[in-house]
């Protein structure tokens, strides 16, 4: 998905400065400055003229403008050129394109790594019981 395959129902433009928190459903698209804090059931797109602070969670966050906190997808990040991005990115799938910008940590999580943790704990009381 890029920011071409979401329908944008809300923006915040250019030049406008928002501090708070931010809730919705649904595509949001900001290009001035956020601060605060987002959660989303939907997707987020950071345009590359914004400057967002912020804790975010969302389902799709794609980044081509500037990013600082902890950013938190239940599908995907998308850090595309020309973007920069300090923090946390916490998602199963994530994609830094070429000419951007990341300096940070990346958790990757998903139905996979939590599966592969639990057959690993199910197998060590399985091996306690065969030495007893």
């Amino acid at each position: 998905m890029t920011t071409q395959d979401t329908e944008i129902t809300t923006v915040l433009g250019k030049g406008s400065v928002f501090e708070g928190k931010l809730l919705f459903e649904g595509a949001v698209r900001i290009d001035g400055r956020f601060s605060g804090e987002i959660r989303a059931r939907g997707s987020l797109v950071i345009g590359e003229t914004a400057h967002v602070a912020a804790n975010v969670e969302a389902d799709h966050i794609v980044v081509q403008g500037r990013a600082e906190g902890d950013l938190q997808a239940s599908g995907l990040i998308q850090v595309l050129a020309p973007a920069n991005v300090q923090g946390t990115l916490t998602a199963p799938q994530l994609e830094i394109q070429r000419g951007a910008t990341f300096n940070g940590t990346c958790v990757m999580t998903g139905e996979s790594a939590a599966t592969g943790h639990q057959a690993a704990a199910a197998e060590a009381p399985a091996a306690e019981a065969a030495e007893a």
